[in-house]
């Protein structure tokens, strides 16, 4: 554990990281001393980066059949003979989850790199992602919403998942594209800087074989009527986490017809504000729900 960082956590914290209730986990700690908490001046509960390790490591075992009772009477060394034990396969995912959730709480990048390797021993990397680091931006997104985490955290989890990603697209780029039919255009709207999905599809996109141009974040509309000029069949796939705005979505979803669509040309659209989108103006504007549904249309 990196001492260096200081890591108080409330017990809402505690819940909000594991899923444990608060109650649960009160009743564990009064009941079997599973925890140690410290107390503030005014005699209010805080835990730290050790003890919430250990809830993690206890909200696993206890997933996998053990009792809480059975598990306080364990030692230490017992513990974590057992948690390697039952990291099979099945509870990789979990683990995996856990142990970057513990490397975002303490800046730990050396666990990051470490977690993710162990993985890729097991799994491709297209497995990673969809299997552990989708269910892991989730799972941050919610620790954001409810004051868990600072945006601090958030910047230095996602900048090691784009790191991954980015490596993982360097080795895909040098194999070259097979696939003449169609040229993918992958871009973020105005103001858009939410990267990583669609950072991930241009690996994807790259692994089936054909040519993709990633024009990144906050990409202005003549950029792509520049592109238009130059390309037939496009696909252009875009990601709206919080571009367009809801009010503003069906006027850039009709700009985008107007100036950007060519007969030959499509528009996929993920992103939680592409939900949104009832009605678009071209039958060939779709919308998806997932990363996996998109890739499988590749």
């Amino acid at each position: 554990m990196n001492s260096g960082i200081l890591s108080n956590f409330s017990i809402k914290d505690l819940e909000n990281l594991s899923g444990i209730k608060s109650h649960t986990i009160r009743m564990w700690e009064k009941r079997y001393a599973v925890l140690s908490p410290m107390r503030t001046e005014s005699n209010i509960r805080y835990y730290d980066s050790a003890n919430l390790q250990k809830l993690l490591n206890i909200t696993l075992l206890h997933q996998h059949g053990y009792k809480i009772s059975q598990i306080s009477k364990m030692s230490e060394e017992k513990l974590g003979l057992l948690l390697r034990q039952i990291i099979s396969e099945k509870s990789a995912k979990h683990h995996a989850v856990n142990g970057f959730k513990m490397a975002m709480m303490n800046f730990d990048q050396t666990l990051f790199i470490n977690t993710y390797n162990a993985l890729l021993t097991e799994k491709s990397f297209s497995e990673v992602f969809h299997q552990v680091f989708i269910p892991l931006m989730v799972e941050i997104g919610m620790l954001w919403q409810t004051d868990t985490i600072t945006p601090a955290h958030e910047h230095f989890i996602s900048y090691l998942i784009r790191q991954k990603i980015l490596t993982s697209i360097e080795k895909v780029q040098v194999l070259g594209h097979k696939r003449e039919d169609k040229v993918f255009v992958l871009f973020l709207p105005y103001n858009e800087l939410h990267d990583i999905g669609l950072m991930y599809l241009h690996y994807e996109i790259m692994l089936n074989g054909y040519k993709s141009i990633y024009l990144g974040e906050s990409v202005p509309m003549q950029s792509l009527r520049d592109v238009k000029r130059l390309f037939s069949n496009i696909v252009y796939v875009s990601y709206f986490t919080v571009e367009p705005k809801a009010e503003n979505l069906s006027g850039f979803m009709e700009q985008f017809n107007q100036e950007v669509m060519g007969a030959d040309s499509e528009f996929w659209v993920l992103g939680k504000m592409a939900s949104l989108i009832k009605n678009p103006p071209n039958p060939a504007m779709r919308t998806f729900e997932t990363i996996t549904e998109l890739v499988n249309e590749l």
